[in-house]
């Protein structure tokens, strides 16, 4: 687990461009590593060819996913990423699901973004690798 002084690697994957930014900017600016996807593939392609992740943010809704089935790749490709599952469409199956396939946290959209950083470190602390 990383200490409080290193920064995360952070991979944000979601396809609204400006939620992306936004996310990315917010960690970004508090010393955070961030790679960014718009899609499923994308985020496979990342997880492939880049060091293991310390936290996802994970959209629910992508244009080439749209169930609970990337998160479980997702969870093959990184076993040790915490992953945090966004969603503006999270019934409490959803989430339930969600959390038994693995993420650590299920949020709602829309994300204060003030909260996106201790979100993302409380994510990386209870890593328990």
């Amino acid at each position: 687990m990383p200490n409080e002084a290193s920064p995360l690697r952070v991979l944000i994957v979601d396809d609204e461009s400006l939620i992306c930014w936004s996310l990315a900017e917010m960690l970004g600016e508090c010393g955070e590593v961030v790679t960014q996807a718009s899609d499923g593939e994308a985020a496979v392609r990342a997880l492939a060819n880049a060091p293991e992740p310390d936290v996802v943010m994970l959209d629910y809704q992508l244009p080439d996913s749209h169930d609970l089935r990337l998160l479980s790749r997702v969870r093959r490709l990184a076993p040790h990423s915490r992953v945090i599952l966004m969603s503006a469409f999270c019934t409490p199956e959803i989430a339930s699901r969600a959390l038994a396939l693995g993420a650590c946290r299920v949020v709602s959209k829309p994300i204060d973004m003030q909260d996106v950083p201790a979100l993302v470190r409380d994510a990386a602390a209870s890593n328990p690798h």
